[in-house]
């Protein structure tokens, strides 16, 4: 881990923005895009940089800007990576945006999101709040093998399951789906019954598949020789040097969720999803009677 003074937090469009707080991560999902060559990291990735004036920067940002919208975090790094424990940036950074009237919408895989339980609650019920959370191996056994820094899969639903006691709306991220290794009908099943008892509002899944690219499919078949032996010779013959990676089973599969997703009301169409993620409440208007 090291320290860094950021120039800048925010990014995006004006009706939606985001921001990451941490670069780099120590979760070790075998599979992580962030870790691709094209990202320019100049350190290693499991050498956490922080952006230790986030908080600040975030402060000056958001007093200038007279339109409130979304504030989302979590796309390129976990929020609530093992460090957040003792940094609490990412805390900060929320009770910045719960302080000028903003929204939040955060992603991630830990469950150390309880650990601003009350913050969330506040924020959604001074505007809104939505909390992301990725699930793609139902059995906390593979999951261990696949995303092995963080909490099991059973762990992650039932964060999920107090968001919805707590009246938080939740999106699942069930991205990526492993070819050969978690895209069975058993796994995307299972993964989809939690949804819907937990309750979730959406799920972003853009197809049964995953994406490789230089710098993590070196790291994705170096991790598949050390936990799946013959796995790489497998995806070498099916997939070449290919960037998508779609599951053979990806047709059906992907009927079933939207088949899945439609009778439980779960919006499940990546533009439904961020269109969801987007909406912040506008302000009431008395209207004149004359």
């Amino acid at each position: 881990m090291h320290f860094v003074k950021a120039k800048g937090i925010l990014n995006g469009r004006s009706g939606f923005l985001g921001m990451n707080v941490y670069r780099g991560c120590a979760h070790g999902c075998i599979y992580c895009d962030s870790r691709s060559a094209c990202y320019r990291f100049s350190h290693a990735f499991e050498d956490i940089e922080v952006k230790e004036n986030a908080p600040q920067l975030l402060e000056r940002e958001l007093a200038g800007r007279k339109k409130k919208c979304m504030i989302g975090t979590g796309s390129m790094s976990d929020p609530y990576l093992p460090c957040e424990t003792d940094l609490r940036l990412t805390r900060r950074c929320l009770q910045v945006i719960r302080n000028h009237g903003f929204g939040a919408t955060v992603l991630t895989k830990s469950d150390r999101i309880l650990e601003d339980l009350d913050l969330l609650e506040e924020i959604h019920r001074k505007t809104r709040c939505v909390v992301q959370i990725t699930l793609t191996a139902s059995d906390d056994r593979l999951a261990k093998k696949t995303e092995p820094g963080v909490c099991p899969t059973s762990r992650r639903i039932e964060v999920l399951r107090i968001m919805k006691d707590r009246g938080i709306p939740t999106v699942v991220w069930m991205t990526p789906i492993l070819p050969f290794i978690t895209d069975t009908s058993e796994n995307i099943e299972a993964l989809l019954q939690a949804c819907a008892e937990t309750g979730v509002k959406g799920i972003m899944c853009f197809n049964m598949g995953m994406t490789l690219r230089e710098g993590c499919r070196e790291y994705y078949y170096a991790a598949l020789d050390r936990l799946f032996p013959g796995m790489k010779e497998n995806y070498i013959r099916t997939y070449g040097n290919s960037y998508e990676l779609i599951s053979p089973d990806n047709e059906a599969l992907m009927a079933f969720f939207h088949r899945f997703c439609q009778a439980n009301d779960i919006l499940h169409t990546p533009q439904e999803v961020f269109r969801f993620l987007g909406e912040f409440p506008q302000p009431y208007e008395q209207l004149s009677l004359f």
